[in-house]
């Protein structure tokens, strides 16, 4: 498998939260026919291609994950958009709204566009050769915590945006399954992004945060953070990495050549197109997500 040269793309940056889902829609990505993009039954169109907040800012996502797109948009022969978005919700949405073809989404943002709109996962991203990923919870470095969270009672603590999987459904589950509120047992605030959570405990604004490990190893390897700013005093059972999602009526043909050529990229190939440490993609099954349905039906997010 060869890269192809990059097909016409237009990139745009900005959040796709509730609020600004209509101003998606008015901006062309779509039409009174329907979501534009290859669909079951018409002719492939501009494929709109989101990716959600996976660096500190999106002109950095955007950065990191447009060669990418750009080569499978290639492969594909097809035109392509990229929307970065600046939180997990905002992409979910648009991908329940048919607003997006194709996504890049977190685990949480996939499992609540599947069940609301019927999205479709065709592969798990591999990180290190390894398709999974761990939430984590860090604190500042001079904090005394031995026993979690006992010795963290009392302190602030950072969770990231509600569509966050690991800043905040698995966390929030965690504590659920444990009898403990963390709106009151911390000095809890919320909506942040993972960036800023590690940032805000380098800089000792904070005393604790939620995050994931691929993100910290990634801000410390920019530069962002030192790893002596920050310890990590808990790491959650391992967690499905993100997924390569599909809105519901995306054309099957168009489908089957996406999952190929994502399924047959060899690492030496995605060291040239995606960012450091990742290394191609797995067959996504039904049961993948399955851990992450569990914990957004047991925090109330999904009903049974």
């Amino acid at each position: 498998m060869t890269a192809s040269l990059h097909p016409f793309r237009q990139v745009r940056l900005g959040a796709l939260a509730l609020g600004l889902v209509l101003a998606f829609v008015l901006a062309g990505c779509g039409s009174d026919d329907g979501p534009a993009g290859a669909s079951s039954g018409g002719e492939s169109e501009t494929l709109q291609i989101g990716v959600g907040p996976l660096l500190p800012t999106p002109e950095d996502t955007t950065k990191a994950w447009d060669p990418f797109f750009a080569w499978l948009a290639g492969e594909l022969g097809v035109d392509y958009e990229l929307t970065a978005t600046t939180d997990w919700a905002g992409i979910s949405v648009a991908m329940r709204n048919d607003q997006i073809d194709l996504a890049w989404m977190g685990p949480f943002g996939y499992v609540l566009a599947n069940t609301e709109a019927g999205a479709k996962a065709i592969a798990t991203a591999k990180y290190d050769d390894k398709p999974i990923y761990h939430a984590i919870v860090v604190s500042r470095p001079d904090l005394d915590i031995e026993r979690w969270p006992e010795d963290g009672k009392g302190k602030s603590i950072s969770f990231t945006d509600t569509g966050s999987t690991s800043g905040w459904l698995i966390p929030t589950n965690w504590f659920r399954e444990r009898g403990i509120d963390p709106k009151t047992y911390f000095e809890y605030s919320e909506g942040a992004t993972h960036a800023a959570n590690q940032v805000a405990v380098a800089n000792g604004r904070v005393d604790l945060a939620t995050d994931f490990d691929r993100n910290r190893n990634a801000l410390i390897e920019a530069g962002t953070i030192k790893p002596e700013q920050s310890k990590i005093v808990w790491e959650s059972e391992p967690l499905p990495n993100d997924a390569i999602a599909l809105r519901r009526g995306f054309d099957p043909e168009l489908e089957a050549r996406i999952e190929e050529a994502l399924l047959q990229l060899t690492p030496e190939e995605a060291a040239k197109i995606l960012p450091n440490h990742y290394t191609g993609f797995v067959p996504a099954t039904p049961d993948t997500y399955a851990p992450i349905r569990d914990a957004a039906e047991a925090v109330g997010v999904l009903k049974k």
